[in-house]
């Protein structure tokens, strides 16, 4: 007969088995982006996930979780492809699985992503793929040493360092630099600008353009929206180095996502919590450029890019606390 002492040995052995097991599952479909804690949730389909969204997942308006509970009942799938199992998605081909294109949330992001996936980055621990199925239409992704030919006065790099400016900063800076080059001058530091001067209204300008030529439309709204694609870099923090020098990025305004804090849960040892998942870091750039830049009141538009890592943070949470880690 078992002593008190080696039955609470062998439950313990056991819970921590579970834990590892269920984390396993969900490692191999599954980075930090160097750059949550914000209000976020997981849909209300049950009780027991609700009351695991606690800070920093709360208050997100996001679609049903309800297809991805049923397709994990159902297991994982192999990928007719590449023949990988999977769930919910083959993170090598950018299909679906087990749930149709109809019953997730398709997002129109204001911007173009491109996202620079390092070669020996981990598809399956990435959350880059989380992107480019919720917003196909406007999400690609590129392994380096892919990269596209940029123009520097209408694309900007999020990673931080010196001379990296906020959001909020961003679109006056990229102004200056187009003035910069339609006068004719060299390359300066942009300036930041002070909160009077801002330009009030710039998204009514460019919807209402006035009564000038096609052509001055057209400069008109490309002024006030010079912005055209924003570049995110997918790898570890240890990868980052050789893609955010190489010399096709380094023109790039940077921009740095500051106050934000991850919830991811591969947080890498040893790095600071403002290290994002590149899933988070473009959510909050979009949400951040939706109320600075088009100064327009956020109202949950782009929630749903965190529709599948809201959704596996619940279930990495409660598998903690199934094994008694939380």
């Amino acid at each position: 007969m078992l002593s008190n002492g080696c039955r609470a040995h062998i439950f313990k052995h056991w819970s921590v088995n579970i834990l590892r097991a269920r984390m396993s599952s969900l490692d191999q479909d599954q980075n930090l982006h160097p750059s949550c804690r914000d209000k976020t949730t997981v849909s209300s389909d049950s009780s027991d996930t609700h009351e695991l969204a606690k800070e920093p997942l709360q208050g997100l308006k996001l679609a049903s979780h309800a297809v991805l509970e049923k397709a994990k009942e159902r297991g994982r799938l192999k990928c007719s492809k590449c023949g990988g199992s999977r769930m919910f998605f083959c993170y090598t081909c950018c299909s679906l699985l087990g749930v149709s294109v109809q019953e997730i949330p398709l997002i129109k992001l204001p911007v173009k992503i491109d996202i620079i996936k390092h070669p020996n980055e981990t598809d399956g621990k990435s959350t880059a793929i989380h992107a480019k199925i919720l917003a196909p239409s406007d999400v690609t992704i590129y392994t380096y040493p892919c990269i596209p030919d940029y123009k520097k006065d209408t694309v900007v790099l999020v990673f931080p360092g010196p001379g990296a400016v906020s959001v909020h900063d961003m679109m006056q800076c990229l102004h200056d630099m187009t003035d910069s080059r339609s006068h004719g001058s060299s390359d300066e530091p942009c300036i930041k600008r002070l909160k009077s001067e801002e330009v009030q209204g710039a998204p009514h300008t460019a919807d209402n353009p006035g009564s000038g030529t096609p052509d001055e439309a057209k400069d008109l709204k490309s002024r006030v929206y010079p912005l055209q694609r924003v570049v995110f870099i997918d790898s570890t923090w240890n990868q980052t180095n050789k893609i955010s020098t190489d010399e096709r990025l380094q023109d790039l305004l940077r921009v740095e996502l500051k106050m934000r804090k991850t919830c991811f849960w591969r947080h890498q040892k040893g790095k600071p919590d403002t290290y994002l998942s590149t899933i988070e870091a473009i959510y909050y750039f979009v949400k951040d450029f939706h109320e600075q830049c088009l100064a327009q009141e956020y109202d949950g538009e782009y929630d749903n890019l965190l529709f599948f890592y809201s959704y596996l943070h619940a279930v990495v949470k409660k598998a903690k606390i199934s094994a008694g880690k939380c």
